[in-house]
């Protein structure tokens, strides 16, 4: 069965009533939860559109570009975010629900964890047209609050995917720029086994939004390649 259908049929299960945040108390062991990955970045997203009040081409195709979304899918996708769009929820309820959902209380949204790969797709999604609204701004860090995702990883982040100024190595690699080169390599390296296919598929991240260590991966390993360069100059 495919991810869309899954998502059709859970979207079926809410009863009378039910919104769609309902659906996130549902969905809580594999492989339910690649669906419940993918409801809530279509959730999210559509929560996002009020930030900034409309929702631009480039994002759309955005998320195609993350989740493969067939012709004959784009109508459970369309319900979901209409869904969404429509529901009397605020998005801080969404996000509560989702980080119940997805976070032990051992398990904060670090690196390799499903919440921060999900606040990647919505990164992902609110700078494809080039732009970061200061809405967009407020909403992904209160998100990232209620996640329990620390203000540096946040700031890491947000430094990978927003193209107001050139992002600045040491802030991609949360170091500081007097860190030893041993201590900043054991880092990168941290970064790219937390960006491994397989390591995001035991999170929960279905196999359709994998790539969206695509550009995690990039940005990090341009960093450390940054990193190098300067301080192999400065030797």
């Amino acid at each position: 069965m495919s991810l869309w259908s899954r998502i059709t049929d859970a979207l079926a299960a809410l009863t009378k009533g039910e919104g769609l945040s309902a659906v996130f108390d549902k969905l809580r062991t594999p492989p339910e939860r690649s669906v419940a990955f993918t409801i809530a970045v279509i959730a999210l997203s559509a929560k996002m559109a009020k930030a900034d009040g409309l929702v631009t081409r480039d994002e759309v195709a955005a998320f195609r570009q993350v989740f493969h979304i067939a012709a004959e899918d784009e109508r459970a996708a369309a319900r979901v975010f209409n869904m969404a769009r429509e529901d009397v929820a605020g998005f801080e309820e969404y996000a509560a629900r989702i980080a119940r959902m997805f976070r032990s209380d051992d398990q904060p949204c670090g690196q390799d964890s499903v919440l921060c790969d999900l606040m990647e797709g919505l990164f992902f999604i609110a700078t494809a047209d080039g732009e970061y609204h200061p809405g967009e701004d407020a909403f992904l860090a209160r998100v990232a609050e209620i996640f329990g995702m620390e203000d540096g990883a946040f700031r890491r982040m947000r430094a990978r995917h927003v193209p107001d100024a050139p992002p600045d190595p040491y802030t991609v690699l949360g170091v500081a720029p007097d860190t030893p080169l041993e201590e900043i390599q054991a880092i990168w390296r941290a970064e790219v086994r937390a960006t491994h296919p397989d390591r995001m598929l035991a999170r929960g991240v279905p196999e359709e939004a994998v790539r969206l260590a695509e550009a995690r991966l990039a940005a990090v390993n341009i960093a450390w390649e940054a990193i190098q360069s300067e301080r192999n100059g400065a030797a």
